[in-house]
């Protein structure tokens, strides 16, 4: 074996073509299960996409590097499903570019925050993290909610969105700025068009507190709110496994 391998260095091109040959092995495993992919992820019919509010906090949260310490991914273990609630399904991140379910945990799982806290839990978490969790190791993020929300290139993202494959219309995208005021402003004259446009259920509401220019702390915090809830399929597949057991 050993004579072999020492042969087999000694040659330049056939050394070169038997990296080659596994690097292919390796590639082949990788790949060839893309190629299933739409035999192996969920149907979801009442999957809606993030609103602008919500896309806009989304990228903050990659911005400030919010995946570093917190992934969005339940694993079947049944510690992880008793803790966070029904596990992860692929479905659920179609529309998520990049995706982001990661494997470092120095807090907790997000996959399913959506709606477990309030608004100003959130809020006062992200603007001093040991006011709410005194064993927190979170960075504060007070500018958040002092910071304007850049709106005005909201349009080009949903647009960049829709040639990956998220089904943004153009009412949408031309709409995304007001829609981005609409939905933290519930009072205004925008804010029917978010409801039109993105669903009865869609979150309206001042997520800072308070209604007037729209902040970064909205964005963030609609995003906080709406993970885990852009589809009931995975709470739907755990009861059809509580009905088979």
């Amino acid at each position: 074996m050993f004579g072999f391998h020492y042969k087999l260095e000694r040659h330049t091109i056939p050394f070169v073509l038997a990296i080659i040959f596994v690097a292919g092995i390796g590639g082949i495993v990788e790949i060839a299960p893309l190629f299933t992919i739409g035999e192996t992820v969920e149907e979801a019919p009442d999957m809606r996409v993030y609103t602008p509010l919500e896309l806009a906090g989304r990228n903050i949260y990659i911005r400030e590097g919010c995946y570093a310490c917190h992934s969005q991914m339940i694993r079947t273990l049944r510690d992880e499903v008793e803790r966070y609630g029904p596990y992860s399904l692929a479905v659920e991140s179609q529309y998520d570019h990049p995706m982001l379910w990661g494997s470092k945990r120095t807090g907790p799982d997000l996959a399913r925050v959506g709606g477990k806290y309030s608004d100003a839990w959130h809020v006062a978490h992200l603007d001093d993290p040991r006011s709410v969790v005194p064993q927190s190791v979170m960075p504060a993020y007070t500018w958040l909610d002092d910071t304007q929300l850049v709106t005005e290139d909201l349009g080009q993202h949903l647009a960049a969105m829709r040639r990956v494959g998220v089904p943004y219309t153009d009412k949408m995208i031309a709409n995304a700025a007001a829609d981005v005021y609409g939905q933290a402003n519930p009072d205004s004259d925008r804010a029917s068009g978010v409801a039109e446009r993105y669903g009865e259920e869609t979150n309206v509401r001042a997520f800072d507190g308070e209604p007037g220019p729209v902040t970064e702390m909205d964005a963030l915090v609609a995003y906080l709110q709406i993970l885990g809830r852009l589809t009931d399929a995975a709470h739907e597949q755990q009861a059809l496994e509580g009905d088979l057991r």
